[in-house]
């Protein structure tokens, strides 16, 4: 998914520089202009034919610089260790899976439950088994697999920063039992200790706060050209946001939030207060 919005950004930068629309352009590869747009926001695959016209189109000529691009694009089709779990995904997540493991930087609010990314075994498969029931046990596990692997990127050599901010509604709903709960809490309470990630409680005794709309997570990636992604999750579908005045508005609620929450040591604190009284 990254190499196809990176591969798309640009293919769009060649365009503008050349002046050509995104009509000419979809006429040159025999396409609509629709499709164009498409391409440029990396939301489809790329036939390689195409790509090739379109460099032609857009005057690259240099065959180093042509390889480069055609490399991207064959790259851009390869599918992502993640697509071997698509039948116990919903169609909206794999895209999710993909940009989580190319970003640099995420940050996010959870309210609802703990975040993928920090959860325990037993209470990823307590929060697995309330959002598929009815499914086997087969899928509940492979589901679980999933977000287990997903976690090796906190750890991994090239790490994300992680900067999350979970409600304390998050951690006082209970998935599992006691053991399971205070597992989770123990868990927090470890990994906020990472030098790369930064966790932070939002108590109920503030009130209300900017986290207002619910949970969301932002994607930042080292590649300059690419935009910083906010996803956000709903019952039946998810919507990723790239437009500059969207994003912002969500890092003004997040750096609200960080800004309003307890430091990093008091967090840690409310954690170890809330593992006492489970």
């Amino acid at each position: 998914m990254v190499r196809r919005m990176l591969l798309g950004s640009q293919l769009r930068r060649l365009r503008e520089a050349r002046g050509i629309t995104r009509e000419a352009a979809g006429y040159s590869i025999r396409a609509s202009e629709s499709k164009i747009s498409r391409m440029e926001l990396g939301r489809v695959s790329f036939k390689t034919r195409d790509v090739e016209d379109l460099l032609t189109l857009y005057g690259i000529t240099d065959e180093a610089e042509r390889n480069s691009l055609l490399s991207l694009a064959r790259e851009a089709n390869v599918a992502g260790w993640w697509h071997s779990y698509s039948d116990v995904l919903p169609s909206w997540f794999p895209t999710y899976v993909g940009l989580e493991g190319a970003a640099s930087l995420i940050r996010a609010y959870e309210v609802q439950f703990v975040h993928g990314l920090l959860q325990t075994e037993d209470y990823a498969r307590a929060v697995v088994r309330r959002g598929m029931k009815g499914a086997s046990e087969a899928d509940v596990e492979r589901r679980v697999a999933l977000r287990l692997e997903r976690q090796k990127y906190l750890v991994a050599e090239n790490a994300p920063e992680y900067h999350i901010v979970l409600d304390e509604a998050a951690l006082r709903r209970p998935y599992g039992d006691r053991a399971v709960m205070r597992g989770q809490l123990q868990h927090l309470i470890e990994i906020s200790e990472h030098p790369n990630v930064r966790l932070q409680v939002m108590p109920f005794g503030f009130g209300g706060h900017s986290g207002e709309s619910g949970a969301f997570t932002i994607l930042s990636f080292p590649e300059s050209d690419l935009s910083d992604v906010v996803y956000l999750e709903q019952l039946t579908s998810a919507l990723y946001l790239d437009k500059h005045e969207d994003v912002a508005q969500y890092e003004r609620a997040l750096k609200e939030l960080q800004q309003d929450s307890p430091g990093l040591d008091e967090s840690r604190d409310l954690l170890r207060g809330l593992l006492q009284l489970s």
